[in-house]
């Protein structure tokens, strides 16, 4: 079972939604939220060294995730995999924008899982992934 959470700066709805909607597949996919799992205001450093022990990944907006040193090694230390969406401003995406990119963007994602960890990935709302 691969895990793909959800990151806390994105609608725990979303995680639920996905999760309803992947079961049916029986592809071996489980959509979680971090917030729920984890706890609001959980360190990026303790939820990522945790979803490394599961084989995870994370979809998240936080770039700084990337950009900062420290916790870019941690998540490629705990081989997790990372797609990272860009929002188009600073105050980030509407409630369904995200839910679109998300959408839009799912076999995308679920085939990169299948890859080899760990991975980083980005795009915009116009872009497709990057690996980075």
């Amino acid at each position: 079972m691969t895990k793909i959470y959800i990151d806390e700066n994105l609608p725990l709805n979303i995680a639920e939604g996905l999760n309803i909607l992947e079961a049916p597949n029986r592809d071996g996919f489980e959509v979680l939220s971090i917030k729920k799992v984890f706890g609001t205001g959980t360190s990026d450093e303790d939820w990522l060294a945790k979803i490394g022990h599961e084989n995870a990944v994370v979809i998240t907006q936080d770039y700084n995730i990337h950009r900062n040193h420290h916790q870019r090694e941690l998540y490629r230390q705990h081989n997790v995999g990372v797609f990272f969406l860009s929002p188009p401003s600073k105050t980030g995406y509407q409630y369904w924008e995200m839910v679109e990119q998300i959408i839009k963007r799912w076999r995308d994602i679920k085939k990169h899982c299948k890859g080899k960890r760990p991975f980083a990935f980005r795009c915009t709302s116009r872009t497709d992934f990057e690996l980075l």
